[in-house]
């Protein structure tokens, strides 16, 4: 215990040396207040101890001073606009999808016809002389572009349907948090990439955010359970049902965080693909809840995917109701349950009456490429 007492002795010469100059500079305080400007302040008259108490009991209005001011009162925003634009954009994700499926029908037939008649001809001329002199005409430069083109193609083709999809939305969620980080453009990418039922822009952040990261980390942790089961859930929905199913959660997942902030009033801020992305990992869980999942830095330890998905709901229903604001759990249990709704009601429900609509689009085209005499016309 020597250092301590050494410490506590050092500690007291400082305190009396201290006090020692304090009282030293007290004697030349006046001069200082004089030469900085400061002027020693009037004596003010002595009132009597009775009069003192007078005035203290008095309220603010007896004496007729203004008293302080309370601070306004935020009005509770609104949520009637945000609750139509979700009807609206999920209705239109999934019209938007089955024109775009029946489009996508018609362009792979077309393409296997074309893919017909080009076998029929290469099958008809023998003569290869023709592309060997082709090739050898071509500069150094334009064989490399021609041979890189060809790996990025071979590698293309190598991924699954779902992978290829998921690419285009990682790009744009790329491309957004490069946007961030210019100085010139965060007063727009605040008003328009982060949700916030207090701000005066509600609906249109409600679809951005949900391809907005302003962590780098938080951006790579989506995306890559985003790429991991895109391939299930593209293979179990198509790739069209499965973007109206992504881009609905993430108006739904929005939605439902505005109701939770709006009710506890903690107004702040949110942003990312998280609402989205666990309606993905609800789908795919809840349509194949036996199959076994890991986590990449702990290989050896495996478990079903209906676990992991009651666990991440028990995570989130914790830190909903105990507060938590790391995350945004609201938004994480809103797609979870929509994404275990839809599985279980919703492609019922919404997927399988898109017959009507679809008719109506085939007849549109039909009478545009009518007079044309495309197949639509009907003979006059």
């Amino acid at each position: 215990m020597a250092w301590r007492g050494s410490v506590i002795k050092w500690t007291n010469t400082g305190y009396i040396r201290s006090f020692k100059v304090t009282t030293r500079s007290s004697r030349l305080s006046y001069n200082k207040q004089q030469r900085c400007g400061f002027r020693r302040e009037a004596k003010r008259p002595d009132t009597k101890k009775g009069n003192v108490l007078e005035e203290a009991n008095q309220s603010p209005s007896e004496t007729g001073k203004p008293g302080p001011t309370p601070f306004p009162k935020a009005p509770r925003p609104t949520l009637l606009k945000p609750l139509m634009f979700t009807v609206g954009f999920t209705g239109c994700s999934f019209g938007a999808a089955a024109i775009l499926q029946y489009e996508n029908l018609k362009l792979r037939v077309q393409a296997a016809r074309d893919e017909e008649e080009a076998e029929k001809l290469l099958q008809g001329s023998q003569d290869m002389a023709h592309w060997h002199d082709w090739w050898n005409k071509l500069s150094g430069f334009q064989r490399q572009l021609i041979l890189l083109m060809s790996t990025v193609d071979d590698f293309w083709s190598s991924l699954t349907e779902g992978q290829r999809t998921v690419t285009g939305i990682i790009a744009v969620n790329a491309v957004v948090l490069c946007c961030w980080r210019i100085p010139i453009m965060q007063r727009s990418m605040i008003k328009y990439f982060t949700s916030n039922p207090a701000s005066k822009t509600k609906c249109l952040p409600m679809i951005l955010s949900s391809f907005s990261h302003y962590s780098i980390i938080h951006m790579m942790a989506n995306m890559y359970v985003l790429w991991t089961f895109s391939s299930g859930i593209v293979s179990l929905l198509g790739k069209e049902q499965f973007l109206a199913v992504y881009l609905s959660a993430g108006v739904i997942s929005t939605m439902v965080s505005y109701i939770c902030k709006t009710t506890t009033g903690r107004l702040y801020p949110s942003l990312g693909a998280s609402g989205a992305v666990m309606a993905v990992l609800a789908a795919v869980c809840t349509k194949v809840p036996e199959a076994k999942l890991g986590i990449i830095f702990l290989p050896m330890l495996t478990f079903s995917a209906g676990s992991a998905l009651k666990a991440l709901i028990a995570i989130d229903t914790a830190g909903l109701i105990l507060g938590w604001r790391l995350l945004d759990h609201a938004a994480h249990l809103g797609g979870a349950l929509f994404g275990i709704w839809y599985i279980a009601y919703g492609h019922k429900l919404i997927w399988r009456r898109r017959e009507p609509l679809v008719k109506m689009w085939h007849n549109i085209r039909a009478g545009e490429s009518g007079p044309k005499g495309g197949p639509g016309s009907s003979g006059a």
